[in-house]
């Protein structure tokens, strides 16, 4: 799940399926009961239907919390110059950044900075396509050292300047969870 509208649905779809949801969160779930395997295929099989998957493995787990956290820090708009991944990840998951970034590369085939950097790009269009903050706004917002550095990951992630982009109209918008 990477956003409200998603908790919602889940959470719907597990009220519709009579089970009581007592937190819905990105990525988690707690239901007031263990539910029977019934109620987790017919579950399954809707959850599949809406774009959703249930996640049993560990280590899948702990990727989705990764790509959450991130997806949230960004969505925020609110990176600072020197945000620190290595720091932030280490701190919200009580674990060693070294071991979050071997799994991630393992099960992702890609870094968590990528992954990061991606997510922030993708940011970067959707504020470029609203057309209310000029360039020079959103380095500032994304953490950027400045409106050159972004420039230049941008061309080299999207093939397109920033301005270039703009005068697509954002037809080359990724939707957040297929990154």
């Amino acid at each position: 799940m990477v956003c409200n509208r998603c908790i919602m649905v889940v959470k719907q779809e597990l009220e519709a399926l009579g089970l009581q949801p007592l937190h819905v969160s990105m990525g988690e779930v707690e239901l007031s009961k263990q539910p029977s395997t019934k109620h987790m295929q017919q579950l399954n099989t809707r959850l599949l239907q809406l774009g959703f998957e249930i996640l049993d493995d560990q280590k899948q787990k702990q990727i989705e919390k990764i790509k959450s956290l991130l997806i949230k820090k960004v969505q925020s708009g609110q990176v600072e110059e020197h945000f620190s991944i290595t720091a932030f990840l280490g701190k919200a998951l009580h674990k060693d950044y070294s071991y979050i970034s071997r799994l991630f590369s393992e099960v992702e085939g890609t870094t968590v900075e990528q992954y990061f950097i991606l997510q922030k790009i993708e940011k970067v269009k959707e504020l470029l396509v609203y057309g209310e903050e000029n360039l020079s706004e959103i380095s500032y917002r994304l953490g950027y050292s400045s409106v050159a550095h972004l420039s230049a990951q941008f061309k080299k992630i999207t093939g397109f300047t920033p301005s270039q982009f703009k005068k697509l109209g954002g037809a080359q918008r990724k939707p957040l969870d297929a990154l």
